[in-house]
């Protein structure tokens, strides 16, 4: 089995396929690493090793009798907020500990359909509201590059658990960059769609207007094949686009020739490290040599964007949890508590406003913008990855809280104007963490930037790096 954990989730499925290993080889490489450095990272809440071992033999039965699913045999872990009927769903949370739904997740059961089955729950912020990792509840997520710095969140332990190579596929979601963020800090790649682009039932809410539901993976063309998979309307969620779903993986053919790339002089830079701007510069680099063509320039409407949508995300998070907060607010951590609190005091003119501007806004950002590039390149995080003491705004020093925030500054504003964005790793700073390169297009041009960042790691081997956490593990898979 050697070398089986270190594929991607494509290579897994391919794998499986073609009779090259079976869905029990993937599933016991993958718990081989979980044993080993799980007890130092905490990127699992709960497990499933007798049901996922008869769901694995299921599936090779399955590829005996010709069956032959874009990703059979594959087993996965997700963010512990994705419904399935009688199984626990947690949330990250004290007050749904022991919750149990009876529905499951429109996307669980197109991954199902597709083939991967589901072995354990992944830790992830409290009700996925922070940008960090820190959890009073189970534990903060720690990063396999580095124990003592943050995964990101509000996906850590989907982030973790990927760059840790007990997982070939997490779902996250993103609300404020919680699929984005962990993948920048973590070394891995995650896609958060166009808002709409994917069933959003079945998954825990945090604000109706900005939640997204994404993929974290090794590869760009991992999170493709996903997205195919996962995209699409669904009758179970109103909201959801019935824009047609493309193949894909069918846009990954490494042709940049004449792409026009736009990086952003204001808003994504302000304040970013001297390491962080050089990784995305050396990434400019390798784009612009497969024939990409750059032009900077400032972006319009940025102080609207960020004021309106931080109003958006807070006024709905704490309608959501109103009735909890007024029946049990000690069961929150405070910096939570304190966050929905503040949502209250907004006015109601003010969030109408916000969501009124939505549409304007969004409409003359992607006349400017995008009648100039094609797409948008920033770093990810625009500062090197801070510990989780530095940002433990519970127990920290004044300051804390800057650092806490600054960590999502760069992924917000694609979330109020409902654009996709990947990030893929591009380098690491000088205390062995990764950085992120952000991609960013127009509505639903997720073909576009998983273009781009697919040519871009096929030039670059930044996702291929594995932490040293791994190194020794006995019995390496």
């Amino acid at each position: 089995m050697a070398g089986l954990a270190d594929h991607s989730l494509v290579q897994a499925a391919d794998a499986v396929r073609s009779g090259e290993a079976t869905s029990v080889d993937l599933l016991h490489a993958c718990w081989a690493n979980l044993d080993a450095v799980n007890p130092q990272l905490n990127a699992v809440i709960w497990q499933e090793r007798e049901q996922a071992e008869a769901a694995a033999r299921a599936a090779d039965a399955a590829v005996r009798g010709g069956q032959r699913g874009t990703l059979l045999g594959v087993p996965m872990a997700h963010k512990d907020m994705y419904y399935q009927a009688g199984k626990r769903s947690t949330c990250g949370s004290a007050l749904r500990r022991d919750f149990r739904p009876t529905v499951a997740a429109t996307v669980i059961e197109r991954l199902a359909a597709a083939g991967a089955y589901t072995f354990a729950g992944l830790n992830m912020a409290e009700f996925a509201q922070n940008p960090t990792g820190h959890n009073k509840t189970f534990g903060d997520c720690h990063n396999p590059w580095n124990l003592p710095y943050i995964t990101g969140g509000s996906s850590s332990g989907s982030g973790a658990s990927l760059a840790a190579r007990f997982n070939y596929m997490a779902l996250g979601s993103d609300t404020g960059g919680s699929v984005r963020l962990p993948a920048s800090a973590c070394g891995v790649t995650g896609l958060k769609p166009t808002q709409t682009r994917v069933s959003r039932h079945g998954v825990m809410p945090l604000s109706f207007s900005h939640d997204n539901v994404g993929p974290l993976a090794r590869t760009a063309r991992d999170c493709a094949r996903v997205l195919t998979v996962i995209a699409g309307h669904d009758p179970r969620d109103p909201t959801s686009s019935h824009e047609p779903v493309p193949d894909y993986e069918s846009f990954l053919d490494g042709d940049l020739r004449g792409l026009r790339i736009g990086v952003p002089v204001n808003y994504f830079l302000d304040g970013a490290d001297q390491p962080i701007g050089a990784a995305m510069d050396a990434a400019l680099q390798v784009l612009a040599g497969r024939g990409a063509v750059v032009s900077r320039f400032e972006l319009p409407l940025m102080d609207a964007v960020a004021a309106y949508g931080g109003i958006v995300s807070r006024v709905e998070a704490s309608t959501i949890h109103a009735d909890w907060m007024r029946a049990d607010p000690q069961a929150y951590a405070a910096h939570i508590s304190a966050r929905l609190y503040a949502g209250y005091a907004i006015p109601a003119t003010y969030y109408v406003e916000s969501l009124s501007r939505r549409g304007p806004i969004l409409r003359a950002f992607a006349a400017e913008v995008f009648g100039k590039v094609d797409v948008l390149v920033t770093p990810t995080i625009r500062t090197c990855l801070p510990t989780l003491a530095e940002t433990d705004i519970d127990h920290g020093p004044p300051g804390t809280e800057h650092r806490f925030m600054a960590v999502s500054a760069n992924t917000r504003p694609f979330n109020y104007l409902g654009l996709p964005a990947i990030s893929v790793p591009c380098g690491f700073d000088p205390n062995g963490l990764p950085i992120g390169l952000q991609v960013a297009g127009r509505p639903f041009g997720e073909g576009r930037i998983l273009r781009v960042a697919d040519a871009y790691q096929a030039d670059t081997g930044w996702h291929r790096a594995r932490p040293a956490i791994l190194d020794g593990v006995k019995g390496r898979a």
